[in-house]
């Protein structure tokens, strides 16, 4: 805890933002709606969501263009120091993948958004890499000004309307005043005529529509399912991985990609372990982390050699060398890794904890936020229904003093160390959890990717009856907050409820 104990933190006020994407109660849920990753750009002026359906939706700050139509400069002072939160509005969206089919291996391809990265933002510009089990695809996102003409009001003499009444009306001539086209002409006329100039910023409106076009599309390099993409500091490589492989690719060059990492045996009944998340250093691009279902989190620099199979350093909390379970060994696989801006710390997220890292100790973690502590007792119950591989992301503020991440009853959990608020704050985040989902089987199948099924083969009491009460009265399974998001330059947390985006402030 030392470097909090040098830099203590005040907890936060949190107060409801708003919400993006929220339907009628009474609206049936349907899965390709469903929320599947969210993440802002650098500059936090734009939100990118994706979902089930293969669809990226855009999101943009609505009131920093209030800002600058004000040529004042009192009121842009006034606007600067108020405490409003960023206002987001809907933008654009296109479909960036679609369902397809592997003949080779009889499999069907989701379309569904697993992540969704912005490479750069440059004014009404801007490049998104986005990717589903297979597929990465670069997306170029342009802004294009269109003007348009609200309501056509002449500033016309009543001589020249009366002319235009006689020629353009077919069989008017000198009843058009009795017939009252001459009068409604007149009636429509602005009575204080204005400049041309004045006339234009009456008559015309500005719409910023979007317009998306795919760039390059990154294929057929992935044998097993792709959990987690990352972009590279030097803005001309980026990697791609699976559960068992790392793929460094050239932003330029989509038809081939150096595969750095791989962790496949020779054997695939000798698999100890498999690959969970992978993220770039901010600030040296030849550092790359990657997690492990074992709990592991490595450290390799690209430099030593072109294969990374060995790290240069593994960060491993001591508990893991205790005594283990079949559960333990679940619920210690790491679903996401974030390093935070300083690039001297490392954020970890399993199922039961989430963990801050000190990049220059290994032994142990910095802190340790304790999220399902209270459901211990209850991971049978949880292996039975399968909630025990719900893998919750991790998020931290600009500053790196405060992080978040989700929990079953669209609770979000926000610590601040050194606050000395060890627990927390909760806020329940209210969604649509009431509607009913349909388009989705009775029962969820067990998911198919090598995390999930590597270790089930070591437990042979699976189904062990619970001894107290049902875990439903402990919190509602049925609502996960598995997505959040923080702003890179305040203090705005956007959260996935379902197909809501809900977006809290402090």
């Amino acid at each position: 805890m030392a470097y909090y104990d040098s830099a203590p933190s005040v907890p936060l006020l949190w107060n409801f933002s708003q919400v993006l994407g929220q339907q009628l109660p009474n609206e049936p849920l349907q899965n390709d709606d469903i929320i599947t990753t969210i993440a802002f750009d650098k500059r936090g002026d734009h939100l990118a969501v994706g979902d089930r359906g293969g669809r990226v939706v855009i999101f943009g700050r609505d009131d920093r263009k209030k800002n600058v139509s004000s040529n004042r400069r009192r009121d842009l002072e006034q606007r600067d120091f108020a405490s409003q939160p960023p206002e987001f509005r809907y933008k654009t969206e296109f479909q960036s993948h679609e369902p397809e089919f592997d003949y080779l291996k009889s499999v069907e391809i989701e379309e569904k958004i697993n992540k969704v990265r912005w490479w750069m933002t440059h004014d009404s510009l801007q490049f998104i890499l986005s990717t589903n089990d297979k597929t990465i695809k670069l997306w170029k996102v342009k802004e294009h000004k269109v003007k348009q003409v609200k309501e056509m009001a002449p500033p016309l003499c009543s001589e020249n309307m009366f002319l235009a009444g006689k020629s353009f009306v077919p069989g008017l001539e000198t009843k058009s005043a009795a017939n009252g086209y001459r009068l409604e002409w007149i009636e429509k006329t602005p009575k204080n005529h204005l400049p041309p100039q004045d006339v234009d910023s009456e008559i015309g409106g500005m719409e910023d529509p979007f317009h998306a076009k795919c760039q390059k599309v990154y294929a057929y390099a992935h044998s097993f399912k792709i959990n987690s993409i990352s972009n590279n500091s030097d803005y001309e490589t980026f990697v791609s991985a699976d559960d068992l492989r790392i793929n460094l690719w050239n932003l330029e060059v989509s038809d081939q990609c150096f595969n750095i990492i791989d962790m496949k045996p020779s054997n695939m009944e000798d698999l100890t372990e498999v690959i969970t998340s992978a993220e770039f250093h901010p600030l040296h691009c030849n550092l790359l982390a990657y997690s492990s279902s074992q709990g592991l989190i490595r450290l390799s620099d690209l430099r030593h050699s072109a294969i990374c199979d060995h790290a240069s350093r593994i960060f491993q909390h001591g508990e893991s060398y205790g005594s283990k379970s079949f559960f333990t060994e679940i619920t210690s696989s790491i679903s996401d890794i974030k390093f935070l801006n300083d690039g001297q710390h490392l954020l970890s997220r399993n199922y039961m904890n989430m963990k801050l890292w000190d990049m220059r100790r290994e032994s142990s973690p910095v802190a340790i936020f304790k999220i399902h502590e209270h459901l211990r007792p209850k991971l049978p119950e949880l292996y039975n229904n399968d909630c025990i591989f719900d893998k919750f992301e991790c998020c931290f503020s600009g500053d790196g003093l405060h992080f978040a991440t989700g929990s079953y009853s669209n609770i979000l959990r926000i610590f601040s160390p050194g606050s000395g608020r060890e627990e927390g704050i909760k806020l329940e985040i209210r969604g649509n959890s009431d509607r009913k989902a349909i388009h989705q089987a009775k029962s969820r199948a067990r998911r198919p990717s090598l995390s999930n099924i590597m270790p089930r083969g070591i437990y042979h009491h699976a189904h062990v009856d619970s001894e107290s009460s049902s875990i439903d009265s402990l919190c509602n399974l049925s609502s996960r907050l598995l997505q959040v998001a923080w702003h890179p330059t305040c203090n705005l947390v956007a959260c996935a409820a379902e197909s809501s985006l809900v977006l809290y402030y402090a």
